[in-house]
């Protein structure tokens, strides 16, 4: 059984597809896998031991992108079934060109006319269970998805760890700030040595919270925002003993390894994004009038939804967790 699979482009969305993947393997349990995404979502899942082939759409990089997705299709070639986790036209047309007959995404006016078939959903759902619900009805299935899954090794610390991850992709107004990360990892460094986590466009914000630590007096930390690849990325927070984060791929990514976890939320909804059966989480948010507004900047200037969130409450959360585990 030869699948397709358009994995989504960030690299939360690709791990919070996980479970949909392990449910299709279950359901096909001699599956070859090809997988297509951007660069983060294949280096992140290209090491699940069923895929065959994995590779980074690149179509809209030069020239013509209908004629790149053409050729691109034609080099993926005809599988026996095909499925996008992406709502968007190119996706379809990629899969509808390859020349495979089953084909399945969510219902769009794209998908309605180029695929075989669609599934209507609510996006108010987790977007593991949206996910989910694309697998079941490939599968002609009706299943629970499991927990977040990846195929990296964790790295194994000679002490325990606690990691720092201020930065978050799709816009500034998901972001904490970086002295109150520092408050709170200098809290906690008699216990835990500390990693600093970050993009490549991310390495300003690590660079605050390593001054805001040295200001402290404290050294025992490590600044690895934009040193290190997607693998490395996952693999380190993986071997973690404790993970504060903003809403961002990396806090699926420790999810997946169930790394004891604070996530701080804010203009985004925690009950479509949140970690997924990780139970050793927690949640920091206000509920304020404007939030959760969606956006990438605070559209009212004043960005309450993170400014309001002290490095006491985040304190507070942690021993929490920590004491129930």
């Amino acid at each position: 059984m030869k699948v397709l699979i358009i994995l989504p482009n960030w690299l939360g969305d690709a791990v919070m597809a996980t479970p949909a993947i392990e449910a299709l393997c279950e359901h096909y349990p001699h599956a070859r896998l090809t997988l297509v995404g951007s660069y983060v979502s294949i280096e992140a899942l290209k090491h699940h031991p069923f895929c065959e082939n994995a590779y980074v759409d690149e179509t809209k990089k030069k020239g013509s992108r209908l004629l790149n997705t053409y050729h691109f299709a034609k080099k993926i070639g005809r599988h026996d079934a095909a499925i996008s986790f992406r709502n968007q036209f190119y996706s379809a047309l990629l899969m509808r060109w390859t020349g495979t007959l089953r084909t399945l995404a969510r219902k769009s006016w794209h998908a309605s006319m180029l695929l075989s078939d669609s599934v209507e959903m609510s996006r108010e759902l987790h977007l593991v269970i949206q996910y989910q619900m694309l697998s079941d009805t490939l599968c002609g299935t009706h299943t629970s998805p499991s927990p977040l899954r990846l195929f990296i090794t964790a790295k194994k610390f000679d002490k325990p760890v606690l990691g720092l991850n201020p930065g978050a992709t799709y816009g500034s107004a998901k972001r904490w700030y970086p002295e109150k990360f520092a408050a709170v990892a200098a809290h906690f460094a008699d216990r835990y040595d500390i990693i600093i986590f970050g993009g490549p466009g991310e390495t300003e914000m690590a660079g605050a919270i390593e001054e805001a630590l040295n200001a402290l007096g404290i050294k025992n930390y490590q600044n690895l925002a934009g040193k290190t690849s997607i693998e490395e990325l996952c693999s380190y927070i993986g071997g973690l003993d404790l993970f504060i984060t903003n809403d961002s791929g990396p806090m699926h990514v420790a999810a997946a390894y169930q790394v004891p976890t604070v996530s701080i939320f804010g203009p985004t909804r925690h009950l479509e994004t949140s970690q997924w059966k990780n139970r050793k989480s927690t949640i920091v948010r206000h509920d304020i009038e404007c939030a959760p507004c969606m956006k990438r900047e605070c559209p009212l200037g004043h960005h309450e939804c993170m400014k309001l969130i002290g490095a006491e409450e985040v304190i507070e959360a942690i021993n929490k967790l920590l004491s129930g585990i």
